[in-house]
């Protein structure tokens, strides 16, 4: 349970980050960031293994690249439920922020979470 939290977490500090980054990317607060992480986490437990089943055929001829293709219509899908304090204007925008999200998450976990991991060893 805690890692999920600190899962939520970070991913609302990525979404803050990047509608800082991002023009076409916004999201209004830290308390909307947090909820559409929550709604993100919900959509690619819910709907993402659909997708990325039907999808496998894809997935395998480009390498696992049509990944991103999913992960960028989950976080369209959230922008749907988030109204207007989470914004994503188009899909270009979604696959950029799906690859940055992955290559941030990849980092925060490699530097950050799995040192506190090892030391609880």
């Amino acid at each position: 349970m805690m890692k999920w939290f600190i899962g939520i977490l970070v991913n609302a500090a990525i979404f803050l980050i990047l509608s800082w980054l991002i023009p076409s990317f916004v999201v209004s607060s830290i308390g909307t960031a947090i909820i559409a992480s929550i709604i993100l986490a919900i959509v690619n437990m819910l709907v993402r293994p659909i997708l990325i089943f039907f999808t496998l055929p894809a997935t395998i001829v480009t390498l696992g690249f049509f990944i991103f293709v999913i992960n960028a219509a989950m976080l369209l899908l959230t922008d749907k439920f988030m109204g207007d304090g989470f914004v994503i204007e188009g899909f270009g925008t979604a696959l950029l922020i799906a690859i940055l999200m992955s290559i941030l998450n990849v980092m925060i976990n490699s530097i950050i979470l799995e040192p506190m991991r090892d030391k609880r060893k």
